[in-house]
Order: C-alpha cells, then structure tokens, then sequence
C-alpha cells in the first residue's frame, strides 16, 4: 500500500481504539430501516473512494487508543462482520448516505479528509473491523486490516500474494505502483475492485480494500488519495 495512506490510516485506527477482537459467531443483524432503505435505493456509480491502508499486529487485529480529535460520536448498531464484497459490507454499501447510516445509527465518529472526503468508524459487530469513506456524502470505499472479514471468494489479510493468484486464477492480477516500490493484488468486477495490499513489515496482505475502480487502483499507482 502506498506509504502516506498507511500513516494516514494507522493514526486513524489507533485514535479509534480499534482493540483486538475475536468473533466467535455472526451477531444479530440489526441495521435500521432507513439503512436498508438506502443500500437498496444507492447508484452504481458514485464519487471517487478515499484509498485507505492500516498495520495490524501478526494476527491482523489493529489496536489503539481513544476517538481521533475532532470527531463526533453518534449511535451504536449491530451487523455481521465475515464477508466484505465490491457492494461493501453489511449495512454498509457503497454508494449510501452518510446522513441515512448516522440516522441509523450505524455511525460512530466521523473525520473530514481532503477533497470532500469524509471518514468514518462504524458501531455495532463491524466496530473495529472495517473504516468506511465518504465523497459528497457518499459511501466510496470500505476497508479492513483484519481477518475475517474475507472476501465472497474466501480471501482476507494475513495471506501472501502466492494464495491470492491460487484463489483468484486470471480474475486477479498482481500489479506494482507508479513508483515501483509497493505491490498489490487487483481484482475487478466490472467498475468496482478488491485491492490487496501489502504489510509495511511483513510479507503478505496488510490491508483490503473495496470500491470503484477509477479511484482506488488509481490511487494505489499514483501513491496519492486527492
């Protein structure tokens, strides 16, 4: 992963108090009715996402301490945490509304970025698992640096590269940044992506990522986020 997203990323994850976690069986699934409302209702197609990484210890749990300065605090809510897909995860679907998953109270701080870009932390299950970015209001990108959650093909962090090719077959390639100095593992679906990034220490997959792909490979080659 390019090194600014990572430092941008990590500062965020260990301001957020994403403690080490377990998950010993999926929770009740509780999103609000508005939330449904609008991952139903969200376009395709929607703004640039924010391209985020993260370090975690060798287990893939991030850790840290309290909410990043500045943010602001809403609601808890409940959901799932093994599967992130291109559509996002859980309640949690690229292309919905900032304001209708805080209404939901699925939000739980939120950070402003460059570009129009809003950061966020979720409540519930996905709490410490996944960090979401919005554009314009707009949920753009879903990322997580632990394992689970994997993707629909059975894929997380903590693998190499080598088990990635082995998942994925021809529908994934390995590809390098503009720079030359980071690699990741791309997968495309249509206009959306699963990138794989790697670890700033070990070998392997640090991050994944998921949205649009004119956003997200864009930024991992060019190593900037606006």
């Amino acid at each position: 992963m390019h090194r600014l997203s990572y430092t941008v990323v990590t500062a965020l994850l260990a301001a957020a108090g994403l403690a080490p976690f377990t998950v010993a069986a999926p929770a009740a699934a509780r999103p609000e009715a508005a939330a449904r409302s609008e991952v139903a209702a969200a376009p395709p197609e929607v703004a640039r996402p924010w391209a985020a990484a993260a370090t975690e210890t060798r287990t893939g749990r991030p850790g840290g301490g309290g909410a990043p300065a500045g943010v602001h605090r809403v609601a808890g809510g409940q959901d799932q945490t093994q599967v992130i897909s291109v559509r996002g995860a859980g309640p949690f679907r690229i292309g919905a509304s900032l304001a209708r998953l805080s209404a939901a109270g699925l939000i739980d701080w939120v950070a402003p970025g460059c570009g129009g870009v809003v950061h966020a932390g979720v409540t519930g299950a996905w709490a410490g698992v996944i960090l979401l970015a919005f554009r314009d209001g707009r949920l753009v990108e879903v990322g997580t640096a632990t394992a689970p959650p994997h993707s629909p093909a059975g894929a997380a962090v903590g693998m190499t590269f080598a088990e990635l090719e082995e998942i994925y077959g021809r529908r994934g390639a390995l590809i390098r940044n503009d720079a030359g100095d980071a690699s990741a593992y791309l997968v495309r679906f249509g206009s959306r992506v699963e990138l794989f990034t790697g670890h700033p220490i070990r070998p392997g997959v640090g991050y994944l990522q998921v949205g649009l792909a004119s956003f997200v490979e864009r930024t991992f080659r060019e190593g900037r986020t606006c």
